[in-house]
């Protein structure tokens, strides 16, 4: 992480980009064990925990409330999704089609913070120039 003002949005799109990897990885476990009797989904929870670290920030716009975001505190927290329903009799609630299209949903949103932080550098070395 870059302590710098110049970089909350970064520092914060960087934040969405790991917990992205780290969701990767879960699915790619869950399809890998799609056939393990037992075997409970995993998922991770970000979005949610940044909705509600920006909804805590008293400021009204949106540059104030990253700018004032405590990132060091906003973590990726990986869960197992006991609540889904097994269709299988062995306890395995994994849906390989379900979670092949959560991979390509994962993989996009990935791509599309990777371009976003490109574009934020793109901004500040404009602002250099």
């Amino acid at each position: 992480m870059i302590n710098s003002n110049v970089y909350d949005y970064v520092n914060v799109l960087d934040k969405a980009a790991d917990a992205s990897w780290i969701r990767n990885e879960a699915i790619s476990n869950n399809i890998a064990n799609a056939t393990t009797p037992g075997y409970k989904r995993q998922d991770v929870a970000f979005e949610s925990e940044l909705e509600k670290a920006l909804s805590s920030v008293r400021y009204s716009t949106m540059d104030d409330k990253v700018a004032n975001l405590s990132t060091d505190r906003l973590q990726p927290r990986t869960y197992t999704d006991y609540d889904s329903f097994s269709y299988r009799l062995d306890g395995n609630n994994v849906d390989i089609e379900t979670e092949n299209v959560i991979l390509a949903k994962n993989q996009l949103k990935y791509e599309g913070l990777l371009k976003s932080i490109t574009q934020e550098f793109k901004n500040l070395r404009s602002v250099i120039k």
